[in-house]
């Protein structure tokens, strides 16, 4: 997998999808800041255009793979959520980390998107949330999990009580909201490389998409549609020569 070549801040500034030379361009995800304008932006997303390994994409076409288990190290809290204007982001307290493809990569973030980015055979749902990792060498990964409709989310229901309606406010949690709370309890994964799903589009991102989607409400959805007022969805990118694994 080619490597990114970022500091561990640099990385995170890059996938919060917050920095200020972000919010100074205006990227969004409708009209003339939308996605098939990003790469004309800015000079610095120009990979949102020419890269061939962009996320999301719909996973399909599976290659069996004898994929090792990633294995989990969670153990801090979420410190605290943002709307950054694009997404509901729960940053993370240090140390919590995952040994995946000969790797250690430590959690920073986690954030939402819906519709979902990623599709899995064609399917869309309701809700997508990013599980961004970085390494000390600056290469990242993100762990996708999907939700479909049913039983309220638990630990969702905790951040959404606290959840900024205003673009770049944040709140401290109040609340203990674990990442594996919004977690499948099977951890079987489809993964593919990648890129970041907000400019600049670095590629040279792991991605890991979750094969079991965990429930949320529909009331649940529908408070977040409601604070991000549009759809905060790439479109899915082309596939090209890459093979996704399961």
């Amino acid at each position: 997998m080619k490597k990114v070549c970022l500091s561990m801040a640099a990385a995170f500034v890059l996938v919060a999808g917050s920095s200020m030379a972000s919010e100074a361009m205006h990227w969004g995800y409708s009209g003339d800041g939308g996605p098939d304008n990003w790469a004309t932006l800015n000079e610095a997303y120009e990979m949102c255009g020419k890269g061939v390994n962009q996320s999301p994409i719909d996973l399909t076409a599976f290659v069996e793979s004898e994929l090792a288990p990633i294995t989990f190290h969670y153990s801090g809290l979420a410190t605290e959520i943002v709307n950054n204007g694009h997404a509901i982001q729960a940053n993370y307290t240090a140390g919590s980390t995952i040994e995946a493809a000969g790797k250690i990569f430590e959690l920073k973030q986690f954030h939402f998107h819906s519709p979902s980015e990623n599709t899995i055979n064609g399917e869309s749902f309701p809700m997508e949330s990013h599980f961004v990792h970085a390494a000390q060498d600056g290469s990242l990964a993100v762990i996708a999990v999907m939700y479909k409709i049913g039983d309220e989310n638990e630990g969702m229901a905790k951040l959404w009580k606290q959840m900024p309606a205003k673009a770049g406010d944040k709140v401290a949690m109040a609340s203990q909201v674990k990442a594996d709370d919004l977690l499948p309890q099977d951890r079987d994964y489809y993964r593919f490389n990648g890129s970041l799903t907000t400019p600049p589009c670095t590629e040279g991102v792991l991605w890991m998409v979750m094969k079991q989607p965990v429930t949320v409400s529909k009331e649940q959805v529908e408070a977040f549609t409601h604070v991000m007022h549009h759809p905060n969805n790439r479109p899915v990118q082309p596939v090209n020569a890459r093979p996704v694994l399961q």
